[in-house]
């Protein structure tokens, strides 16, 4: 199962690329909201219903957390204790965690990235704590994949399916998809 975790002020395109694609695959994937409510407003004010509240979500059963990036979406993200701790977990348990756009400085800020390559949206490498900081599109640094902001959304979420399933699921995919 993979998370994608929405807290208000989320990045639509960078949250529902990466559940469209992955359903697409064939992988278990559910929203998460990080809200007081299921349906949890977006950075352009495209409201989403979740699937479950994180409270409701199975992190034992979880393989991959994501985090959509977006303001104020990745400060709401930031601040949220429990997800803190289910990233600091994932982090020890070397289990997946993928960031996009603003998200990445969450992982950086709990300095899970120390020493480990990564990118963000311009403007975030100073809080970028202890990374090897590029600007390419998708970087995978471990079980760590990191993008640079909604241009990238694709291109992320096919990443996030060779990793969970297979390459050529991805090429199928980019080819289906025209991408």
């Amino acid at each position: 199962m993979v998370y994608v975790h929405l807290a208000d002020g989320f990045e639509e395109i960078e949250a529902l690329a990466v559940v469209d694609i992955l359903r697409r695959a064939d992988i278990p994937v559910k929203s998460v909201s990080m809200a007081d409510a299921l349906l949890v407003r977006g950075a352009h004010d495209i409201d989403i219903k979740a699937d479950l509240m994180f409270e409701e979500a199975d992190y034992d059963h979880c393989e991959m957390i994501v985090l959509p990036g977006g303001m104020p979406g990745t400060k709401n993200l930031a601040a949220h204790g429990g997800l803190a701790a289910k990233l600091k977990e994932f982090a020890e348990q070397e289990k997946w965690l993928a960031a996009i756009c603003a998200a990445p400085s969450i992982l950086g800020g709990l300095s899970l990235l120390n020493g480990k390559r990564a990118t963000s949206f311009p403007g975030f490498e100073d809080q970028m704590i202890g990374v090897d900081y590029t600007e390419d599109r998708v970087v995978r640094d471990g079980n760590f994949l990191t993008s640079r902001g909604p241009g990238t959304a694709i291109a992320f979420g096919l990443a996030i399916v060779a990793l969970l399933k297979d390459e050529e699921t991805a090429e199928r995919l980019r080819k289906a998809m025209l991408v």
